[in-house]
């Protein structure tokens, strides 16, 4: 699909974009075809204008409707370069104004909870001792298969804590994009841009265990140069990360709900109340903007007051 092609070669979007643009598509042609208009040249601004208010009304989120009326300037776009439309009928299409929600975090004392509230895991058994007390081939393989999730959810929540990473970033990350002499990792962000995140002592711990004990035992031919696998030894899907965080939030007797956007969001929080600037947090976070990282602060009245205290001239 020619359209698909340039979301990705010129636009450079990434693929959860694509996919969701393309989903919008899917929604914008059904209905234009309820609407009469089986031809793309009968696509113009009133269509597309009820298309929205139809969604509105709906009660659709507003983040929804704004990304679906980016998709169909985007899209309008396209066709009339490509002779489609006699004209770009979205140039003068205004979407719906977003109100940033401010994700679930916790407190540095919650973070410090969650990472240990996972139990070691024990060693399997060796194969004499299993044999010895009647325990078969597939109860030692299961129990290797526990310790080595464990050692890998252990690292995913390291990684997400300690590094701030995106769930995408995470599950893309790759062998080859560790330094652990350096505690670098090299991280592929939202449209394409690579950075350099640093990563912890206990995270590089984490690590080494996992690469030593885990990942090896997991792996399978599907693995490629992952640096994260799951249970069947493939790349770590995003849906398995929400899995592992859920339930070790409930291991740790915390509340739930909170995703692994909270928990990125919880670092970058963490970071400016400990006095790192706005600047490199927005570095350490990969946004290309400032004003996406000043979503991240949140000003406590001690802070507030400490900061007042030491800078203003009437405090």
């Amino acid at each position: 699909m020619a359209f698909r092609r340039h979301l990705i070669a010129e636009r450079n979007r990434s693929p959860q974009t694509v996919r969701a643009y393309l989903g919008d598509l899917a929604g914008l042609r059904a209905h234009a075809a309820r609407a009469g208009a089986a031809d793309l040249a009968e696509l113009d601004l009133n269509l597309l204008r009820g298309w929205l208010a139809a969604m509105r009304v709906a009660g659709v989120a507003p983040a929804t409707l704004a990304r679906r009326a980016s998709l169909a300037r985007v899209f309008c776009a396209f066709a009339a370069r490509r002779g489609h439309l006699t004209e770009d009928v979205a140039a003068r299409l205004v979407g719906a104004r977003t109100v940033r929600q401010v994700p679930q975090i916790l407190s540095a004392e919650a973070a410090r909870t969650l990472l240990a509230s996972a139990p070691p895991p024990s060693p399997p058994p060796a194969s004499a001792a299993a044999s010895a007390a009647g325990v078969g081939q597939q109860r030692e393989a299961a129990a290797r298969t526990r310790r080595a999730v464990a050692l890998r959810d252990d690292l995913v929540l390291e990684l997400l804590y300690g590094s701030g990473l995106r769930v995408s970033e995470l599950c893309g990350l790759d062998l080859g994009d560790v330094d652990d002499e350096r505690r670098l990792l090299r991280v592929r962000g939202k449209g394409g841009r690579e950075r350099s995140v640093p990563f912890g002592v206990p995270a590089a711990a984490a690590l080494r265990a996992w690469l030593r004990a885990g990942r090896p035992w997991l792996s399978t031919g599907a693995a490629g140069a992952a640096l994260l696998l799951g249970q069947r030894g493939g790349r770590l899907d995003p849906r398995a990360v929400r899995r592992v965080l859920r339930l070790r939030m409930a291991d740790a007797a915390l509340p739930a709900g909170l995703t692994p956007h909270g928990l990125r969001h919880s670092a970058a929080t963490h970071m400016l109340e400990g006095g790192a600037d706005l600047r490199s947090v927005q570095e350490f976070l990969g946004h290309a903007s400032l004003a996406t990282t000043q979503i991240y602060t949140h000003v406590t009245p001690e802070r507030l007051r400490a900061a007042f205290e030491q800078a203003h001239p009437r405090a």
